[in-house]
């Protein structure tokens, strides 16, 4: 080919839109399209076959493949019919169906859009004084255009699939739904560029068989021959009002299957603006563990909140911030908090009042920060503001860096909690509940023989009856907190692996931290003075397990070439098993996930003397002493083998 055509051939190419690769690389050319194009070229189809549908109607009528006499006097109407066609189907809407997803809804479209055009045209004819058409043409008409019209386009549909399963980079999904959700869900997918969906499958058995969105509903136990078949390698649950309960027994079924599973949000997510109906997610662990929902009582919430002026101490941490948004809805007169870190303290002070803005409610909020160690802070911030009620959640957690930060977690855990609640004492606020862990049950940690000591110092406060009533909230384990391991398994199955777990029989409870804030609240507004509130967190999850799951819910395995599991080994003051309750002597309350534990204290002599060979220890840095006197003091306290290791090796940090 000389130079001369291949300029011309490339000009060419150019003018019909057409690159060099997309004509020989590119079989998948034509789905690649934007929607307006595809609406054009359906336009021309549309003409085309109409003219074609007319002369259909008069070899039908004349029985003649060339009826000269009628073609020669009514040669205009095969322009004229076709244009009128085309614009009709416009405003009826025929050019805003996704063709790939044409079911018995678009079909029945395509019919009345027709039998309009047949009953318009047959109209006009027989008004005219000199009729241009037989009778039988416009029946003639419709038939070959219905054929045509609905024909072309369901063929049209079986190519963009067979394209789109053998050419289209796309995941093959099968939707777990049919419902109003699942319809949605398909209709949003029609235009993504990352799904394909095979099919609905539903536990409706009135609804197999049926046909949505151009879809089949297939029954639950025909997943395994789906997958197979269609190479399914995500299944999307549409079920965002279902039980959380039903969910986690679905997921229960697909997790023996080599797919994907993710899912729509749920109606409270959906209801509160935080996601979208067709806003696709990973599964959550909460619905893994099919936990409902806690029942709150507003008159709990009323004695402690409603009204009074509350302070959160820890306010920018998991359960701290979590408090502050079921305490701003439940009418405070105002919200006072307490943070130590600034960008903590910014950010769950601007979720406040966009929540604030979302609900419609009003209520004073003061971000303020200091630390619970300072005496004078507190005392000028709860004289100003006459608090009423103090969460008080401000600790250091975290077990390993506690146990490198030994004095730093006792000044914290313990004289921040005994600085907080003897000002709370002194000035009279009228409920003091602290936020504690069941790490404190037998520690084998510094972090929870802190806390245990500091559910000590509260237990003897109220046992010398002052005004003040505190109580103790302990709990597992949350979901979605800072060390949740939850959202570090996702990022190293995201990663390819490997999962790291610290001992394959390492266990723990979990709960949610909307859930954990509420029986919080709720636990301590039943408070009488000294109450040590126990969650009930469940059965305790095995955390290889939970891993597995996830692996699984991902849509790999734990076998050879899939994610692998890696054992690393108890980190120091770990503990393998976690506890709840130091005795046996639990008795019930009016809420049935909340226990009245009555458990052993420390005489006020020995407590005021314990705190003061501490405060000598943290004054002289010296952290070796300080963990002799809380293990010779707390009961149960045992550190573990790793702990001792860390000792030996002078890893402590002063």
């Amino acid at each position: 080919m000389g130079a001369r055509n291949v300029a011309f051939e490339k000009v060419r190419k150019k003018i019909v839109g057409l690159s060099d690769q997309a004509v020989g690389d590119n079989p998948n050319y034509l789905l690649s399209l934007s929607r307006g194009r595809k609406r054009l070229i359906m336009m021309v189809y549309d003409f085309v076959v109409l003219a074609l549908a007319l002369w259909g109607g008069f070899v039908l009528r004349i029985a003649e493949l060339w009826p000269t006499e009628y073609l020669h006097e009514s040669s205009w109407l095969f322009v004229l019919v076709p244009a009128a066609g085309v614009l009709l189907f416009k405003v009826m809407g025929l050019y805003k169906l996704f063709i790939r997803y044409m079911g018995m809804e678009s079909i029945w479209l395509v019919v009345k859009s027709v039998a309009v055009l047949a009953v318009i045209i047959l109209s006009v004819d027989q008004f005219l004084e000199y009729p241009l058409l037989p009778r039988s043409v416009p029946i003639g008409f419709a038939l070959f255009s219905l054929l045509l019209v609905g024909g072309g386009r369901f063929v049209f549909k079986q190519y963009v699939l067979w394209m789109e399963k053998h050419y289209v980079e796309k995941s093959v999904v099968l939707i777990y739904g049919a419902g109003a959700a699942g319809s949605r869900l398909a209709l949003s997918l029609a235009s993504d560029g990352e799904y394909f969906p095979c099919g609905f499958i539903d536990d409706d058995p009135s609804l197999w068989g049926g046909d949505i969105r151009g879809l089949q509903v297939f029954k639950p136990d025909e997943i395994a021959t789906l997958i197979e078949l269609h190479s399914v390698s995500h299944v999307l649950l549409a079920m965002p009002s279902v039980e959380i309960t039903r969910k986690k027994k679905v997921l229960d079924m697909l997790e023996q299957y080599p797919v994907h599973v993710q899912t729509l949000p749920t109606m409270s997510e959906i209801v509160s603006g935080k996601k979208s109906l067709d806003q696709i997610r990973e599964v959550e662990l909460e619905e893994l563990l099919g936990r409902e929902p806690v029942d709150t009582s507003n008159e709990t919430l009323d004695i402690s909140i409603h009204q009074k002026v509350v302070m959160v101490t820890g306010a920018g941490g998991s359960i701290g911030s979590e408090l502050c948004r079921q305490v701003i809805l439940s009418n405070p007169s105002a919200l006072v908090l307490f943070e130590l870190s600034e960008f903590s303290l910014y950010q769950v002070d601007q979720s406040l009042r966009n929540l604030m803005t979302e609900k419609g409610v009003s209520c004073p909020i003061y971000p303020l920060l200091g630390s619970v160690c300072d005496a004078n802070r507190v005392t000028e911030i709860i004289n100003r503001f006459g608090v009423q009620t103090i969460y008080h959640a401000a600790a250091y957690k975290h077990v390993p860096i506690v146990e490198h930060n030994v004095l730093q977690g006792i000044e914290n855990n313990v004289f921040g909690t005994q600085t907080v609640a003897s000002i709370a004492e002194r000035l009279s606020v009228e409920r003091f509940v602290l936020v504690s862990t069941d790490k404190a049950v037998r520690p084998t940690n510094v972090m929870g023989a802190t806390k245990r000591l500091a559910e000590l110092i509260l237990q003897d406060r109220a046992a010398l009856k002052s005004g003040t009533q505190f109580s103790m909230v302990r709990f597992g384990n949350v979901l979605g907190s800072s060390g949740s391991v939850v959202p570090l398994f996702r990022r190293q199955i995201e990663a390819g692996g490997p999962v790291t777990v610290t001992d394959k029989n390492i266990t723990r409870f979990f709960m949610t931290i909307p859930e954990a804030a509420s029986l919080v609240i709720q636990a301590g507004s039943m408070g009488e003075g000294g109450d040590v509130f126990v969650l009930d967190m469940g059965e305790p999850v095995k955390i290889v397990d939970l891993a597995k799951r996830m692996i699984h819910l991902t849509g790999f395995n734990t076998e050879e070439g899939g994610i692998e599991i890696t054992y690393t080994g108890l980190r120091p003051g770990e503990k393998l098993y976690e506890e709840l309750l130091i005795g046996d002597d639990v008795i019930e309350t009016s809420h049935p996930k909340i226990m009245r534990a009555h458990e052993e204290l420390l005489s006020t002599e020995q407590l005021d003397s314990l705190l003061v060979q501490l405060k000598t220890a943290v004054e002289h840095g010296d952290s070796a002493q300080g963990r002799i006197l809380l293990q010779k003091n707390i009961s149960g306290f045992n550190p573990t083998s790793g702990l001792v290791d860390l000792l030996n090796q002078e890893a402590v940090v002063h």
